[in-house]
């Protein structure tokens, strides 16, 4: 089956947007690591397929395999691999063996440059991992003289500057549990957040930049602090003003007077169980109270080794990026790069501030080789008309990663016409309950449009009907019927573990139900169209959101859009909202073009009843759409929690709409 690509060539479906070279393939992690399993194990493993399902059918072999060919720096027993390895929850993953996170990213200590800062006010920083060390170490100390001990929490309210990354290895050094949150979530959404885990120690900013405004800080910051009475101390990193004024802020002291000392330090590493927690991530709370999530040390460390060095191909020439900020999983997942020695790039601000290209300047400054965003970007700069192709020098790209939502066939297009034609896109998808992914790419195998490249290896995932059955070629729940490494060691505040069950385990037996509405493709690919929790469902056909969207948002005046189902006469009925550019307005044609398109593309149920439009559509602080606000709100339901949001005054929009009660 043809289609045509943006220049108007007609190509063919049959064949891959990319497919790697043979050199390419030859000197990939991924090569090396079926080299050292086929050589441990007397196999003939040949290529990726049959990798993945050596990886499931021998899941302990495998991840004893890739724990040797990681590197990682453990002690004791790796031997048993797993315990109670068919409970889900209840599997326990290398239970005599201990190790320290921090120790495993801090493992280089040389003047290759760890960290590269820049911010949309046009600040650089470099940190050489010699330095990183020397700024931990530090940190650590005194953290320590305060106090600080393996368990307690650390909390941040920061943007995604050095001090961040810094905050995070002193905290797990020690063995304490890190927790951060991007600035932007205001005083309640923090509180719903940190006032759950009661840390020792808050890390905060005096302020931050964001689409070229200054954000101060200061009375926010002493806000939190008077209602977290766990507090020992604040500290306060000075980001707007080199010396700010601290005296209203209870227990406060500078950044600069933790990282003051005249001599070198030593920071001493005592290695932990290897499920000792790491991390407390939180899910996006837009209907209720958020879950706290506790991680691993040891499953998150393999986890990312394996996404990092296997399906990135990440090495120490890489300089890697992926705009993040600190409140999004992904920011966890780009900071696991320093284990593998590369070069970590940081970028604080607006993606299309001071203009739209500021991304692209830096990665071509910088000269990035994996570039990480979000797939509402993608969509967005090529509505802007941009083509980095001809406007920049990207010689050292080699990936480019996309999440955060799926990422339209559209979009595959734009990437290969307007940024760069020989890249590996890698649409990718996993999420904070795993802090990782389930699909994601493959270097050494081709890219499909409109397709996520592969499952994880080790991550056993499988499409289910309602029944329970695995389908292939049909679209279903996403589910993970074999254990991890990274799912949650617990959830915080749940003894007897029944949030933690009820969250993953209630829909399917001893099976991970990750709420993602997915299809296996002929690829062994992944398609996803969806949390299912939106699924629409019009007379009973289910319908992922994505599927319009990609279809509605291919149009040129259509920015971006929300679509839910609303409750009407015992049916559900299909309602999409489209934002669209200054100057446009939805005429009675373009509605009517709009659903042309989509009968055309999909089928007559996914044509929605009625089209309106909004000035802005619900987004959560990480930038994912609402469409859970969006439905509670056009049904008169409170949506619990609008601090998830990051612009939760867009809800008045879809409040008693006359055509919404009309039939």
């Amino acid at each position: 089956m043809p289609y045509r690509d943006r220049e108007g060539k007609e190509e063919s479906m049959s064949l891959p947007m990319w497919r790697p070279s043979e050199d390419h393939v030859r000197n990939s992690n991924m090569a090396a690591f079926i080299n050292h399993i086929n050589e441990s194990y007397e196999l003939d493993i040949a290529d990726y397929d049959a990798l993945y399902q050596y990886s499931i059918t021998k899941p302990e072999q495998f991840w004893w395999s890739l724990l040797e060919y990681s590197n990682l720096v453990t002690e004791g027993n790796p031997s048993p691999v797993l315990l109670n390895g068919d409970q889900m929850p209840g599997a326990t993953w290398f239970p005599e063996l201990r190790l320290n996170f921090a120790e495993n990213l801090l493992r280089y200590r040389d003047n290759h440059i760890a960290i590269l800062f820049h911010s949309e006010n046009g600040r650089r920083r470099s940190i050489s991992y010699y330095e990183l060390f020397d700024r931990v170490a530090r940190l650590a100390s005194r953290l320590r003289e305060l106090g600080v001990e393996p368990g307690d929490r650390v909390a941040a309210l920061l943007p995604n500057i050095p001090e961040a990354v810094i905050g995070m290895l002193a905290t797990t050094s020690i063995g304490a549990i890190w927790s951060s949150c991007s600035p932007d979530f205001g005083v309640q959404g923090v509180m719903d957040r940190f006032g759950q885990i009661e840390p020792k120690i808050l890390i905060a900013p005096d302020g931050y930049t964001y689409n070229g405004k200054e954000i101060d800080l200061l009375p926010e910051v002493q806000d939190i602090a008077g209602r977290l009475p766990s507090l020992l101390k604040v500290i306060v990193v000075p980001y707007l003003d080199p010396d700010p004024v601290l005296w209203s802020i209870p227990l406060a002291c500078s950044w600069c007077e933790m990282q003051a000392r005249g001599t070198i330090v030593p920071l001493p590493f005592t290695r932990f169980p290897f499920n000792h927690p790491v991390y407390i991530m939180y899910s996006s709370g837009t209907t209720g109270l958020p879950k706290s999530i506790v991680h691993g040390a040891g499953g998150t460390l393999l986890q990312h080794s394996k996404e990092l060095a296997l399906h990135t191909n990440i090495t120490r020439n890489d300089v890697v990026f992926y705009y993040t900020t600190c409140g999004w999983m992904m920011w966890n997942w780009l900071v696991s790069t320093l284990s593998l020695g590369a070069t970590v790039l940081l970028y604080e601000g607006s993606p299309m501030y001071p203009k739209s290209s500021v991304l692209w300047d830096m990665a071509e400054e910088e000269g990035v080789t994996v570039f990480g965003t979000s797939a509402k970007y993608i969509a967005s700069i090529d509505k802007e008309k941009l083509n980095p192709s001809r406007t920049h020098k990207l010689l050292k790209l080699k990936a480019i990663l996309s999440t955060g939502s799926p990422l339209a066939p559209e979009s595959y297009d734009f990437v290969y016409s307007s940024i760069k034609k020989d890249v590996q896109l890698s649409s990718i998808s996993g999420g904070t309950d795993i802090i990782s992914c389930f699909a994601l790419g493959n270097p050494v195998g081709p890219v499909w449009r409109g397709e996520l490249q592969s499952r994880g290896l080790g991550m056993n995932v499988e499409v289910f009907d309602p029944d329970g059955n695995s389908i292939v070629g049909e679209k279903g729940e996403l589910v993970c019927t074999k254990p991890f490494p990274s799912m949650p060691v617990q959830f915080w505040n749940d003894p007897d573990g029944s949030r933690y069950h009820a969250a993953y385990f209630e829909r399917y037996a001893n099976t991970w139900h990750h709420g993602d509405y997915a299809e296996i493709t002929e690829h062994n690919g992944l398609i996803i169209y969806g949390r299912s929790d939106t699924v629409l469902n019009p007379g009973g056909v289910r319908i992922g959101t994505a599927e319009i969207y990609r279809v509605v948002e291919s149009i040129d005046e259509v920015l971006e859009s929300v679509c839910v189902g609303q409750e009407w006469n015992g049916d559900v009925r299909v309602l999409l909202f489209v934002r669209l550019r200054e100057g446009k307005r939805l005429s009675n044609a373009l509605k009517k073009r709009i659903r042309d398109k989509i009968r055309k593309a999909e089928t007559p149920r996914h044509v929605p009843s009625i089209i309106l439009e909004v000035e802005d559509i619900p987004r959560t602080i990480s930038g994912k759409i609402s469409e859970s606000a969006v439905r509670e709100t056009i049904h008169n339901r409170d949506v619990t929690n609008t601090d998830a949001l990051a612009n939760p005054e867009s809800l008045a929009q879809f409040k008693d709409i006359p055509e919404l009660q009309e039939g």
